[in-house]
């Protein structure tokens, strides 16, 4: 039982929910970016923008705990 993991189904299951899971973050990403008044890329790299980043990255794990939710079904 400690090895149920390894089975195949439950390996590429893993696997393409991981996929989907990037993907739907991907494109959560690329909608907010494009929603937004300035380009969030140049901002934080460019200019070193440290507190739009941060803003970023909140919102980025929120994405990522939401679609993990999503996936898990819990």
């Amino acid at each position: 039982m400690a090895i149920e993991w390894l089975r195949p189904a439950a390996f590429f299951g893993s696997i393409l929910f991981a996929l989907v899971g990037v993907l739907v973050f991907w494109l959560s990403f690329v909608l907010i970016d494009k929603i937004t008044p300035y380009d969030l890329w140049r901002e934080i790299v460019e200019k070193q923008n440290k507190a739009l980043a941060m803003v970023v990255a909140a919102m980025s794990l929120g994405i990522s705990i939401i679609v993990a939710a999503a996936i898990h079904g819990g």
